[in-house]
């Protein structure tokens, strides 16, 4: 899950809820907000002045944990007093922002999710004789969370501890000038041979730390473009980018703005690789391109909310 910190759990609540995701709980001083999916939250908001407050991992278990605890600067092992429960570790990344990784967090029901029968490609009769119908409009139905993006004034530094320290691997370099040259890092988990998303952390190089956006993952192309009118009709939302394809990492995307520029990331199909893949490396031209729509804002790629 991301943590953010907004002066109205109202208004951060409103955005959220518009946006595809659902309430898991809410206190008088924090709000949990959660996807389609089981986990009982991925997205945490605390009260109080515009901030990020960092990001939280899952691991498979408590043996994980404890090594962490282990490493230099980590909390130890402490149990969650928060909704949702699980037991965790806390650190600190080389930006300083809090690190949590967790395991045992309560897993809800999932929510019902349509199934969508698609007559495309070379299969053409799947949906036989039925007819497709989305259901009413309304927002996106997220799933989960995807990954994030942090911009770091020295982004390699920042990447090696999440590597050294997560075991995160390098999925694609991108490079400004000359292959030694390498400014920005898509980094995935490590599952051995089971395959996962391209990109869990994305770093940045940046004159400026912060948070650049972070992404969830929506049911289908079908279902990002009636969360994009949804939002678009709440007419209170900046809309960043998009709609498009990605070239690195292949999702289908669109970026919205939270009322305090905090970027939110619906996004699509994306490509998914196991621990055997090796990393590419490419020219900054080729890492910010798209395979269709409009290129980013040059803000956009500036972007840092500390």
């Amino acid at each position: 899950y991301v943590r953010l910190q907004s002066p109205s759990l109202d208004e951060a609540e409103e955005f959220l809820t518009t946006f595809g995701l659902v309430r898991s709980e809410r206190t008088r001083e924090r709000l949990y907000m959660r996807g389609t999916d089981a986990p009982h939250h991925i997205h945490v908001t605390e009260l109080g002045p515009s901030r990020f407050r960092g990001l939280a991992f899952y691991v498979d278990g408590e043996d994980d944990l404890r090594r962490l605890a282990r490493a230099p600067g980590a909390s130890g092992f402490e149990t969650v007093d928060e909704p949702g429960g699980g037991v965790r570790v806390r650190l600190t990344d080389p930006l300083g922002y809090p690190v949590e990784v967790i395991c045992g967090m309560q897993q809800l029901a999932p929510l019902p999710t349509p199934a969508l029968v698609l007559n495309t490609g070379s299969d053409k009769v799947r949906r036989r004789g039925e007819f497709l119908r989305l259901g009413p409009r309304g927002p996106s139905r997220v799933k989960r969370i995807a990954h994030a993006v942090l911009m770091a004034p020295n982004a390699a530094e920042t990447v090696r501890w999440y590597r050294e320290t997560l075991g995160l691997l390098a999925s694609d370099r991108v490079y400004d000038g000359a292959p030694d040259r390498v400014v920005a890092w898509f980094t995935r988990c490590d599952r051995g041979e089971r395959f996962v998303d391209h990109h869990t952390l994305l770093c940045f190089e940046s004159p400026v730390a912060g948070l650049n956006h972070v992404s969830f993952e929506v049911q289908t192309f079908d279902d990002l473009m009636m969360g994009h009118e949804h939002l678009k009709k709440a007419g209170k939302y900046a809309h960043v980018w998009g709609i498009g394809r990605h070239l690195l990492g292949s999702q289908i995307f669109d970026y919205w703005e939270d009322p305090w520029r905090r970027v939110h990331e619906h996004w699509t199909d994306s490509d998914v690789l196991n621990a055997s893949a090796t990393a590419g490396l490419h020219p900054i031209e080729i890492g910010l391109s798209n395979q269709w729509g409009d290129p980013p804002p040059e803000e956009f790629v500036r972007h840092a909310v500390p």
